[in-house]
Formats: structure tokens, sequence, C-alpha cells
């Protein structure tokens, strides 16, 4: 659990620091990647809390989802069409999706918690 986090904070921590400027060309493509990865990355939690995770299933969809929106969005450019909005629409819809039942499974887990304290504590009597 804490390898995801230092990543993440790495991360973040190395974005603030450097000076990297992404051309404004390239900001639709980025902000669908961006996207893509998040709908993968929450769709990974879900799959954890309902215990169906799969590594191979999360790394190859991971980068398909890349792939195919930016596909989308170079193809929508040199058709000189708005494709890139389908794949937004897509992702962010899956996206909510994914985040609305985690927050259903979390909550029920809570409310699981909370109304039998005892048995999940670890403190049960013999």
């Amino acid at each position: 659990m804490w390898l995801p986090l230092l990543g993440l904070i790495l991360g973040v921590a190395f974005g603030l620091l450097s000076d990297i400027q992404i051309p404004q060309v390239y900001s639709n493509y980025l902000s669908i990647a961006i996207l893509a990865a998040l709908d993968s990355l929450f769709g990974g939690v879900r799959a954890s809390l309902q215990q169906v995770y799969d590594d191979k299933i999360f790394i190859t969809g991971f980068f398909f989802n890349i792939v195919l929106a930016i596909g989308l969005a170079f193809l929508g450019v040199h058709l000189g069409l708005d494709l890139y909005l389908a794949a937004i629409f897509a992702f962010g819809v899956r996206l909510f999706q994914n985040i609305a039942i985690i927050r259903r499974i979390l909550l029920a887990n809570w409310t699981e918690k909370s109304k039998n304290p005892e048995a999940n504590s670890g403190n049960e009597r013999k």
C-alpha cells in the first residue's frame, strides 16, 4: 500500500519541481492519456475491492486505453473531427462509474464494521 503512495508523492514532487513544458499542440493528447490512465487506475481499485483483480488485465488495459485514446485523438485531428471528445466522454463516464462503485463498496464495508466492531477488531472472546 505504501509503494504506490510513495510513487505518487515522488511523481507530484518531480512534476512541481521540474520546468518541463508540454507544447500546446500535445495538450489534447496528454489530457486524454491522463483520463484513460485514471480510468484504468480506478478500475483496478474497483477490481481489487471486489477481489477480482488480475495484474495482466490491469497492465494490458492500462496501456490499451491510453493508446486507444491517443489514437482516437490523432485520427480526429487528421480527419478534422473532434474525436477526442468521444474518448473524453467514454472514459469520463467509466471513471465516474468506477468511483461510484468504489464509494458504495467502501461505504458497505464501513457500515458492516460499525455494526459489528467486536468481530472485526480481532479481539474476539474464545
